[in-house]
C-alpha cells in the first residue's frame, strides 16, 4: 500500500520507518524544517532505537500535502498534542487542571481536510496523538469534509523503543466512524503484525488509550510507596517484594479485578489498606497512597448512594445483595453494607435482601411492601448474584446496575452504571 505521513516527528518518523520495512512505499509531510533537514541528512537529534537501521536506506518521499494526499491510501496522523510546560512534571503541579492542547492537532486535520476535499477522493485518515474523551466527536469531525473517512488508532509506544513497539504491540486499539475505513486498515495491518486487532468506539479508544497510561502511572506510584515503606522498614528490599508479586500472573498480573462495579470488599482488602494506610502515617511516608485507595472506594460508594437518592423520589429503596462476591453468604467487608449505612447516614429507610443470606423471597415481599401496588421501588443491584437476573421486579420499578448483567425488563426501567454508548450523549 502507499501509506502518508502527515507529521514526521518523534512518533511519526520511527513509525513511517516501520512501516517501510515492511514493504509499504511511505509519503510525509511535516512543517518543521529542522525535522525535514534531519530526513535528508539521514540522522535525527533525539535517541530512538532501530532508526539507525532504517533511516540511511529510506525511500520516504517528503511531499507537500497536496501530494501527499494524492498519493497516499491510508493517512496516519501523529501530530502532538501537548501538555502546557507547568503541566510536564518536572516543577510541582498547577492546582488548576487543564486539557490537552489541541491547536497542533487541529490545524494539521483542517488543512488535510481541505486537500483531501480539493483531491476530491475518499482518503483513509487515522489520527494517532492521545486526546481526552469526546475530543474527536467535538473538536475534530467538524473540521472534516465528506472525503475524509476518519479512524482513531491511538499507538501504545515509548519514545525510544517506538519501531519495536509499534511492530510487537500487545494490542492494535481501532476506534471505528466508518467501517469501510476500519477494514481497509485492517488489513493494512495484517501485513505488520499478528497481534490483536480491538475495534470499538471513537469514546472507548479515546478512554483506553488515557487508561492505559495512567494506569502504569497508578503501578509505578503503588511500586514507589511501597519502595518508600521499605526504606524505613527493617530487613526489606523492594526488589525482593516485587520480584514475589510478580509471580502473581493469575491475579495482580492480569485483567482480574479489572471490570467496573462496586468497591472492593472481604476480609482482606479493605483491611489491609486501613492498616497500610496506619503504617504509612505511622512511618511518615511522604504520600498515604492507601488511604486514597480506601478514599476512593468510600467516595464512589457515596457517588452510588446519591444515585439512589435521585432516583428514588416516591419510590422505596431496595439494596438486592449482602456479599462482597457473587453466590456465597460472605459479608464481611461488603460494598453493599457500606452503601446501605450511607445511605441511612443520610437519613433514609432502605431494605436490603440477599438470598445466600436471607429468607425466601416470599416471607421478604411483605417487609418489602411488593404486594403493595401503590409504592413504586427503586433496586440496586448490590452484588453479582445471578439470581437477580430472574428476579421478578414489580412493574415500573428503576433497577440500578453496576455490574451491567441486567437488561431490559418489561414496565421498569434499568440503568446499567458505565454504559453510556449512545453517540446521543454528549461529552
Amino acid at each position: 500500500m502507499n501509506i502518508g505521513f502527515l507529521g514526521l516527528g518523534k512518533l511519526g518518523l520511527p513509525v513511517s520507518l516501520a512501516v517501510e520495512d515492511k514493504g509499504h512505499k511511505i509519503f510525509g509531510y511535516d512543517i518543521s524544517q529542522d525535522t525535514l533537514d534531519d530526513i535528508k541528512n539521514r540522522k535525527i537529534r533525539y535517541k530512538e532505537e532501530w532508526v539507525d537501521k532504517f533511516l540511511p536506506n529510506t525511500k520516504l518521499e517528503i511531499n507537500n500535502i497536496d501530494n501527499l494526499v494524492k498519493n497516499s491510501e491510508i493517512i496516519f496522523v501523529p501530530i502532538q498534542t501537548p501538555h502546557d510546560p507547568e503541566y510536564e512534571g518536572v516543577t510541582r503541579i498547577p492546582k488548576k487542571r487543564i486539557d490537552f492542547d489541541y491547536t497542533y492537532l487541529k490545524s494539521g486535520i483542517k488543512d488535510l481536510s481541505e486537500a483531501i476535499e480539493r483531491n476530491g477522493e475518499d482518503k483513509v485518515v487515522i489520527i494517532i496523538s492521545t486526546v481526552l474523551p469526546g475530543t474527536i466527536r467535538s473538536q475534530i469531525k467538524p473540521l472534516l469534509g465528506q472525503h475524509t473517512k476518519l479512524c482513531y488508532n491511538p499507538f501504545f509506544i515509548a519514545m525510544g523503543s517506538t519501531i519495536r513497539d509499534f511492530l510487537h504491540p500487545e494490542f492494535i486499539l481501532f476506534g471505528v466512524d466508518d467501517e469501510k475505513a476500519a477494514l481497509k486498515a485492517q488489513k493494512f495491518y495484517k501485513t505488520i503484525c499478528d497481534s490483536p486487532f480491538y475495534k470499538t468506539t471513537i469514546e472507548n479508544a479515546e478512554l483506553i488509550k488515557v487508561s492505559y497510561n495512567t494506569m502504569i502511572s497508578t503501578k509505578i506510584s503503588f511500586v514507589n510507596t511501597i519502595m518508600e515503606a521499605c526504606h524505613h522498614l527493617p530487613n526489606t528490599n523492594i526488589d525482593e517484594v516485587t520480584n514475589g508479586l510478580k509471580l502473581a500472573t493469575r491475579r495482580l498480573i492480569s485483567g482480574a479485578y479489572l471490570s467496573g462495579g462496586m468497591g472492593d470488599g472481604g476480609g482482606c482488602h479493605p483491611r489491609d489498606n486501613i492498616a497500610l494506610s496506619h503504617l504509612s502515617q505511622k512511618l511518615n511516608l511522604s504520600y498515604d497512597w492507601f488511604d486514597s485507595i480506601m478514599m476512593q472506594r468510600e467516595k464512589q460508594t457515596d457517588w452510588l448512594a446519591n444515585l439512589i437518592i435521585e432516583n428514588s423520589s416516591n419510590r422505596q429503596i431496595n439494596i438486592l445483595g449482602k456479599t462482597f462476591k457473587p453466590e456465597t453468604n460472605l459479608i464481611l467487608g461488603s460494598p453493599s453494607l457500606l452503601l446501605q449505612n450511607i445511605l441511612e447516614e443520610k437519613g433514609y429507610k432502605v431494605f436490603s435482601w440477599d438470598p445466600y443470606v436471607d429468607d425466601s423471597y416470599d416471607i421478604l415481599s411483605d417487609s418489602f411492601n411488593w404486594k403493595n401496588s401503590n409504592i413504586s421501588h427503586v433496586f440496586f443491584i448490590g452484588t453479582k448474584h445471578p439470581d437477580f437476573t430472574k428476579f421478578k421486579y414489580p412493574k415500573n420499578s428503576i433497577i440500578i446496575d453496576p455490574f451491567r448483567y441486567i437488561y431490559n425488563i418489561e414496565g421498569s426501567k434499568v440503568i446499567r452504571i458505565g454504559d453510556n454508548t449512545s453517540l446521543s450523549n454528549e461529552i
